[in-house]
């Protein structure tokens, strides 16, 4: 049996047909401020510093930089966990 970080993720982490390919470069040079709501939108195309899938589509606070990734604040039922994500991995909460 596999364990590894992308298990039971097949239908979670596939681009639709018109998605498929390299991301734009302007997903990776976003820019977020502490206290900032942001969207938790994993990218498949970009493997280093993805969040666990388990956070795809959930929401979280900005509370920190680790280097370029992110620290987030991110409720899982009664807990808040800490989520370290890339910007790619992030879309602001209109």
């Amino acid at each position: 049996m596999s364990h590894g970080e992308r298990r039971c993720t097949r239908y979670k982490l596939k681009k639709t047909i018109r998605e498929r390919g390299i991301s734009p470069v302007s997903k990776a040079i976003q820019e977020f401020n502490d206290g900032q709501m942001v969207h938790i939108d994993i990218d498949p195309s970009v493997q280093k510093g993805m969040p666990n899938p388990k956070f795809q589509g959930s929401t979280g606070k900005v509370i920190g930089q680790r280097g370029r990734a992110y620290l987030l604040q991110v409720r899982d039922g009664n807990s808040m966990k800490e989520v370290i994500s890339l910007p790619q991995h992030l879309k602001p909460q209109k």
